[in-house]
């Protein structure tokens, strides 16, 4: 009998962790009224495991959101000790993506330790930081890291072989909103990895820099883990709140954008501001804060 009654518990219990939850879904249906591009959404109360999905299984572009699942392969060697966190690398000329990055303004043959290469990596997306992570580690092992822990399609497609042809559409990396947010509970969780390094790869993604959007609708005195993804037609971010009523995780991917400005007011950026805002007073509905009167001139991070 008591076997029955916990059998039946559980059934229960999984019934309601895989609820939609209806009255969120509307409203964000709602905003993404009349944009111009694709948009996908997922979003999940980590406490009561209620969801609401637009387009969850689509496959997108990350852009630099797939750092995420390069930082997890390199953790995964360190748990193996083939790498060391706070070993010396050197620098190479060779190594520059070229643009903007702190990485990138190295001379030849300066050293730093790897446990700055993945900050930055993950804090300033860097992305010499991250081609070179990435080679240290090798795309093939970090897809396999992925698969091996039942991510069906996000994978990295830069610089592996036999993924050209998917690159072509969708560039460094292909996830869906859903598979994002399940490896960022995963981290959260304690699960990626080990709980050690899931640990070190929060405290990470609890630094981010580019905090202009979904970051910038949450008082700056709740914890998130975070990323951020955009190239011209794709803007995306993945968000993980440490909320007073409970942990909630919503990932906004979007592809096809017509606008491709690089600008505050950008369609996409303006959308992941609007529903980062909504969620967060929808999980917190008797927060009163919102952002300071000025903040705007703080916020150019672009």
């Amino acid at each position: 009998m008591k076997l029955k009654l916990l059998i039946l518990l559980l059934a229960v219990t999984s019934t309601v962790f895989a609820q939609t939850d209806r009255k969120l879904t509307q409203p964000l249906n709602d905003a993404v009224k009349g944009f111009h591009g694709q948009v996908g959404i997922y979003v999940q109360n980590l406490k009561t495991g209620k969801t609401a999905a637009i387009n969850a299984d689509t496959l997108f572009p990350t852009a630099s959101m797939i750092k995420v699942s390069i930082q997890c392969g390199l953790m995964d060697k360190i748990e193996k000790g083939e790498l060391q966190y706070n070993q010396k690398l050197v620098y190479r000329d060779s190594l520059l993506y070229r643009g903007e990055d702190i990485l990138g303004s190295f001379k030849d043959k300066d050293t730093i330790q790897l446990s700055k290469v993945a900050l930055l990596m993950i804090t300033m997306s860097d992305n010499t930081a991250s081609t070179w992570l990435q080679k240290l580690v090798g795309g093939e092992y970090i897809n396999n890291w992925l698969q091996q822990n039942g991510f069906k399609v996000m994978r990295v497609n830069s610089r592996v072989p036999g993924r050209e042809a998917i690159r072509s559409i969708y560039g460094w990396g292909v996830s869906t909103p859903f598979e994002m947010c399940r490896l960022f509970t995963m981290i959260r969780q304690g699960k990626a990895v080990s709980a050690a390094a899931s640990e070190r790869m929060s405290r990470n993604m609890a630094r981010i820099y580019w905090d202009e959007k979904a970051l910038s609708q949450i008082p700056p005195y709740i914890q998130t883990i975070s990323k951020q993804g955009a190239v011209d037609a794709a803007k995306s971010e993945t968000v993980l709140v440490n909320a007073p009523h409970g942990d909630y995780v919503f990932s906004i991917m979007t592809n096809h954008n017509t606008d491709q400005r690089w600008v505050p007011d950008n369609e996409a950026s303006v959308l992941i501001k609007k529903i980062s805002a909504l969620l967060w007073h929808y999980f917190e509905p008797r927060s009163n804060w919102k952002p300071a009167e000025g903040i705007d001139k703080y916020m150019k991070n672009e």
